[in-house]
Formats: C-alpha cells, sequence, structure tokens
C-alpha cells in the first residue's frame, strides 16, 4: 500500500527545479512513509532521470512527465522493492499502489519466458506481465485492489488505472496544458498557479446522497472510475477506456439456484478470498466491529496462522444502543483471539475532526469515518495491514431496503417517508409510486425536503441524474440489479473512507469480498438464495449469516443489523462542541451564503430531540464548513 502521485506538462518541459514533486510526495507522505522514488521523462529524448527525494537536487533533462512514489512497504521489505519500478530495457516505467493478490501465480510462467526477477513484490511481476502480455493482458490476470500508472516509452503513452471496483484511489486533476494524478487530492495543492474550486453544479447530489459517485466537489478533478484506464498521450490527448463492467458480471454465466451448493460455493470463495488476502511481511489483523461480516472475515483469518497469534482491533462506546462489544468479546473468546479495544467517547471525536477531514479531503459524510480513522491510529500500535469486512452488504444484499415489505411495512414506509419530506409532499410521491425511483430514494441518506430547506437551488432532477443513468444500464432484474447499483453507486465511497482513514496511519485495509473471484460467485447467487424468511422475520444476506451461525451461533447470526453507528445527538449536545459550533462553524456558514443557516441553528438548540434526517443534516453541514475551510479559503 503506497501513494503515487506525479504530472504531466503537454506543450513544453517543465522547469528543472523538483520542487513541486516533492511538495507532492510530502503532503501524502502517511501512505508511505518506509521509501521515497521521484522519477522524471523527457518525452521528446525519451531520457529517464531518477532523483532521491531527500536530496533537493534540480532536473538535469528537462522533463515533461514526473512520477512521485512514497512506499509502505508489505511484501519485500527490502530496497529491491524501490519505485517508481524502471524495466531493465528502460522501455517501461511502472507505479503500484495496493496489492495483486495473484501476481507470484504468473511468476515461474514469467521466468521460463526469460524475465529475471530483483525482488520479492508483486510491482515487479505487474511489470513483467504488461511487458509480456500488453496492457489488456496484463489487466484481465490481475486480482487485486490497486492503483497503477505506467510510461511505455516506445509508444509515448501514460497509462493510469484504477481497479475493478475502485478499492483505490487515483485522482485525475485536468488542465489545458496540464494533467496531474494522484493517491490523494491534497497533492495537487503543490502545483504551481493551482486552488481548489467548488464545484456547485454537485452539491444537489451530494446534500441528498452524501457523495458524488466517481466525482467530487472539486472543479476538474474526477477520481477514475472502477475498472477504467485514462490514456494519454505525448499530445496531451486522453482517453477514458473500460476494461472491467461489473453489470456484465453474471450475464452469461449459470446461476446457482440449489441452496446447499449456494452456501459451499460461497463459503469455498470467501475463504479463498481471505487467504490469498493474507501475504504478508508484515504483522496482519482483522478490524472487527463484532458484526456478521467482519467477525466471518476474522474466523476464516483465524484459520491460516498459529491459534492464539491472530489481533483484531476494535471500536467500542460507552452508550449501549451502540456498541456491539458483547458481540467482539464472544468472536474473540472463542477464537483466542489477541484483541485490542479502544472506547470512543465525544472528546475524542471532536479532537480529531479538522484532521479527519484533511485526510478524507471531502466533507466528513458519514459520521463514523472518524471512528475508522480513530481505529486505524489504534491499530497502528499493533499490526500494519487489517483485513476488515466492508463489500458484503452490497454484494450479498445485506441492507434492509433489498428486504421484501409487507402491507403494514410499506404504509409505514410510505407516511414515515411523506413526514419526513412534508415540505416537498409531491416530489416525494411522484418518486413513490414508481418502484424504479422510489428505490433509488431509499437509498438516499437525507430528504427533499431537509435538501430544500439548507439549499435554496437544490434540484432533485440534477440529484437524481447520474443514478437514474446508472439504474437503467444494468440489465438484470430483481436484487442482482439492486446489489450492482449499490456496488457501483454507494460503495465506491465507502471504499474511499476506509482507504483514507486508514492510509492516514500508513495502514493497509484490504477488503476479502471484494476480491475479484468473491464477486463472480456473489453474483451468481440466485436472488431467492439471499433474503429468507428465519425465526419469522426476513433476513438479507441469509447465506452468509448460514456461515455465521455455523461459526458462531444463530442468535449471534440472526440479530438486528447496527452496522457502525455513531451517537450525533450525544456529540453535538457536548459543550466543546457548541463552542466550536459558535465560535467557527456557524459563522463559516453564514459568511459562505450557500446554504440556510435558519434551521441549523434551530437545530442546536436541542440537538437530542432531533431526528435522524436533522441529525444527519447538522452533520453534514458540520462536515462541509469545517472541509471548506480547510480546502476553499
Amino acid at each position: 500500500m503506497c501513494g503515487i502521485t506525479g504530472y504531466f506538462n503537454f506543450k513544453n518541459p517543465i522547469e528543472q527545479d523538483s520542487k513541486v514533486i516533492r511538495e507532492m510526495l510530502i503532503l501524502q507522505k502517511h501512505r508511505g512513509p518506509d521509501d521515497s522514488g521521484i522519477l522524471a521523462i523527457n518525452i521528446s529524448s525519451g531520457s529517464i532521470e531518477a532523483l532521491a527525494p531527500e536530496k533537493t537536487l534540480p532536473f538535469t533533462i528537462n522533463p515533461h512527465l514526473v512520477f512521485g512514489f512514497n512506499r509502505l512497504s508489505i511484501l519485500d521489505l527490502s530496497p529491491n522493492g524501490h519505485q517508481p519500478m524502471v524495466s531493465e530495457d528502460q522501455s517501461v516505467i511502472l507505479m503500484l499502489n495496493g496489492e495483486v493478490y495473484n501476481a507470484f501465480d504468473y511468476k515461474k510462467e514469467l521466468k521460463k519466458k526469460g524475465y529475471i526477477f530483483k525482488s520479492q513484490t508483486d510491482t515487479e511481476v505487474v511489470l513483467y506481465l504488461y511487458r509480456e502480455f500488453g496492457l489488456h493482458g496484463m489487466l484481465d490476470r490481475l486480482n487485486g485492489m490497486y492503483a497503477i500508472a505506467i510510461y511505455d516509452v516506445k509508444c509515448k503513452k501514460l497509462f493510469l488505472i484504477r481497479d475493478r471496483l475502485g478499492i483505490k484511489p487515483l485522482y485525475i486533476l485536468s488542465e489545458p496544458h496540464r494533467l496531474a494524478f494522484s493517491s490523494e487530492m491534497k497533492s495537487f495543492k503543490a502545483l504551481p498557479g493551482f486552488r481548489f474550486q467548488l464545484n456547485e453544479a454537485g452539491l444537489s447530489e451530494f446534500l441528498l446522497f452524501r457523495n458524488l459517485i466517481n466525482q467530487t466537489l472539486f472543479k476538474n478533478i474526477i477520481n477514475i472510475e472502477p475498472g477504467h484506464y485514462l490514456e494519454v498521450t505525448a499530445e496531451g490527448n486522453s482517453t477514458l477506456q473500460q476494461y472491467y463492467d461489473i453489470r456484465r458480471e453474471s450475464l452469461n454465466k449459470k446461476l446457482i439456484f440449489d441452496a446447499a451448493s449456494a452456501e459451499k460455493a460461497l463459503k469455498e470463495s470467501l475463504q479463498k478470498a481471505v487467504k490469498r488476502q493474507m501475504i504478508s511481511d508484515v504483522k496482519l489483523g482483522c478490524q472487527l466491529s463484532g458484526g456478521v461480516d467482519s467477525s466471518l472475515v476474522t474466523a476464516y483469518a483465524n484459520q491460516y496462522v498459529t491459534k492464539g497469534s491472530l489481533e483484531t482491533i476494535s471500536i467500542v462506546f460507552d452508550n449501549p444502543r451502540f456498541t456491539e462489544k458483547s458481540f467482539i468479546d464472544k468472536v474473540a473468546e472463542k477464537l483466542k483471539l489477541q484483541s485490542h479495544q479502544f472506547n470512543l467517547t465525544a472528546t475524542d471525536y471532536l479532537r480529531v475532526l479538522e484532521e479527519a477531514t484533511w485526510h478524507f479531503e471531502q466533507p466528513l459524510n458519514h459520521p463514523n469515518t472518524i471512528g475508522i480513522k480513530l481505529l486505524s491510529r489504534e491499530a497502528k500500535k499493533h499490526v500494519t495491514v487489517l483485513l476488515s469486512g466492508e463489500g458484503a452488504d452490497e454484494a450479498l444484499a445485506g441492507y434492509s431496503r433489498f428486504l421484501p415489505s409487507n402491507k403494514k411495512i410499506s404504509l409505514r414506509a410510505f407516511f414515515g417517508g411523506l413526514k419526513k419530506n412534508r415540505s416537498k409532499p409531491f416530489s416525494f410521491l411522484s418518486h413513490w409510486f414508481n418502484k424504479d425511483k422510489r428505490y433509488l430514494m431509499q437509498t438516499a441518506f437525507g430528504s427533499i425536503s431537509s435538501a430544500s430547506v439548507l439549499y435554496p437551488s437544490f434540484s432533485l432532477t440534477l440529484a437524481l441524474q447520474q443514478r437514474h443513468q446508472v439504474w437503467s444500464s444494468i440489465k438484470n432484474k430483481k436484487q442482482t440489479k439492486k446489489r450492482k447499483y449499490e456496488l457501483l453507486t454507494y460503495l465506491p465511497d465507502l471504499l474511499m473512507r476506509q482507504d483514507k482513514m486508514s492510509m492516514a496511519h500508513s495502514i493497509e485495509n484490504r477488503v476479502p469480498f471484494l476480491d475479484h473471484e468473491m464477486i463472480s460467485t456473489s453474483l451468481s447467487l440466485d436472488d431467492n438464495l439471499l433474503v429468507g424468511k428465519k425465526q419469522g422475520r426476513y433476513e438479507g444476506k441469509i447465506l452468509l449469516k448460514q456461515l455465521c451461525a455455523a461459526e458462531f451461533d444463530n442468535s449471534f447470526a440472526y440479530r438486528n443489523k447496527m452496522g457502525f453507528s455513531i451517537p450525533l445527538g450525544e456529540f453535538f449536545d457536548t459543550e466543546s462542541f457548541r463552542q466550536k459550533w459558535q465560535l467557527t462553524i456557524l459563522p463559516g456558514i453564514q459568511r459562505r451564503k450557500l446554504f440556510n443557516p435558519i434551521p441549523l441553528k434551530n437545530w442546536m438548540a436541542k440537538p437530542r430531540a432531533l431526528s435522524p434526517d436533522q441529525l444527519d443534516a447538522l452533520w453534514l453541514m458540520t462536515g462541509f464548513e469545517l472541509w471548506a475551510q480547510q480546502y476553499l479559503d
């Protein structure tokens, strides 16, 4: 796990000073504190020059293209894993952030073809896969999480590649005569003449859904879409190409309809994914929330280590309504784990608000983002790699919106939604009575009402435009269509939360449920096998819960889903937050004149009495203002 960054000046070679790339690397040094590398290329001559980042030497070749790399050593801790990595004939330069779990499956074949390896890294394998099989031949073979930058000296092309599901970030800044790329947007701050500008066109979607799909709230900056690569020519012409489309998964594949066969296939795929993702030359542990997903990953990981040696990291709360400590303790006791638990308080929460915002680079849309950051901070005391349960709910129908609803529940949901959107009843009704539109609105965190009250320019049409496009592009029916929609729209933002908060503390977070073979298995399961009745009520991801019950018991597996919740009302009602609100946050909102501060002032009068929608809106406005102060002011 590492950080990559760089820039490409199309018209003329840049000045000889290497200060810019050094500052870009410093701004994301936390992603890779173990080593750094700088490499420059003059496109016209094909000249390549490497510089040591710790020495402030100038370039001597007047480069057009500059690569910068920060390394977090996971495989092969020796200097042989240094990046940017250059092929022995200097025809290919490559940087890789992430892990390719099946890379070593190809090493024997590549050796037979004459390739000589200098390291024990997956990066070197990927470099030779590109040389031997070309770009698409390489990509077809990779199972992992990665952001890759490749410059091919012979064809004078730059390739910027993001993994199939978007587990690792790869941001692109496009300007008339310059293209920059980075694992983190903050590195762009070092570019001459650049400043962050608000992308106001994305505010409606952001207020309703908390995120933009692979877009950002900055003008001219995108996150490359999962399963895509950007091809950039020497003249500066860039083309976004798709090499993997999750929409195609299972379309031409025989589905598994038998429950016993499905459970067996799911178990085998998850066990293989966990085992694959445990390759590491540094200490590895599990991020254990106590929920079904992370507990099952932990149980399977425990099978591949010496008994009693697996370490887990957990966040717990004093408030019994929000903590899953009893389930964490049960997993730790049964599996004989080394359980490290961190008690999260409101004081801790407030203390890291600005720091978390800086690392997240977008408004803190999910309150539990800070929980993951603090968990990662604690994890660094014990391990460097963490396995987590992210992705199971999307791939295996785990959210309540996947469940069928009877007439009583539907009526309750209807009147609840109508009340929530009472200031915009016609907008709500127009979506409720259309089955597809109703599902899209079920995936929203905000309400039409609160978004309209807070943002006078709110447009429901703009907010839903991209979501409608994604939904319409998926050809499956029933739950599979919903699962793919969640994987394409909701999951990417959760993955960025995991990446940014873990890498803030130089922790590599791995996600076995999003292993390529695991996803293929998950999407080959018939919809009817994923949702079913247990003890008189419907359960989502029921196959996974059956596997969990086999490891623990029914009471553990079949319980109300808690997620990773944060007691926001209590947090807002602390004296320290109220002071911050009055002195910093509210004045900033008033000065910015984007959002209506009146309802926010009213809500802050009694935060413990707020509805979930109001709490969420108050949190979102807090996160936005703190972010704007850091990145826009």
